[in-house]
């Protein structure tokens, strides 16, 4: 792996890695440059307050009843004001679409259940459940496998 640093203060900030694949690695740096960028926290609100939340405890974001809710590791649902496809856009790639609606962070993810009717779920570390659709669970598998 090579490293080259240019410091040229003519030009905008950017970071361009070229890999083989997705890696622990690659995953920390996009995370570290992230946090360094400012992009890692999100406002959400509740009735009461406003919350910075931190993309790292943000178990998923999905649509309920036409607006945009984050989900936390403790199962606290916040109100976002940016729609599914800027967040999805503005969030790390280890959030994956899990369908239509659901964005899911792929390390909050416990595990995969199939229901009785024979649609998968996906379990989250809080307790939440989103059904998977059928296109998206064969992209997830197909990460997964390449992992």
């Amino acid at each position: 792996m090579k490293f080259r640093l240019i410091i040229d203060k003519e030009t905008d900030e950017e970071v361009v890695a070229t890999v083989h694949q997705r890696n622990p690695l690659i995953d920390e740096i996009e995370a570290l440059i992230q946090k360094h960028a400012g992009t890692d926290r999100i406002p959400g609100y509740t009735e009461d307050d406003i919350k910075m939340l931190s993309v790292s405890e943000i178990e998923c974001v999905t649509i309920l009843d036409g607006k945009t809710y984050a989900i936390d590791s403790k199962n606290c649902r916040y109100r976002l004001k940016l729609r599914l496809y800027e967040l999805e856009e503005q969030l790390p790639s280890s959030f994956i679409r899990i369908n239509k609606s659901t964005l899911a962070n792929e390390g909050a993810l416990d595990r995969f259940a199939v229901t009785y009717a024979g649609s998968v779920d996906a379990v989250f570390r809080c307790g939440y459940r989103e059904y998977v659709s059928r296109r998206c669970f064969a992209q997830i598998k197909r990460r997964l496998e390449a992992k």
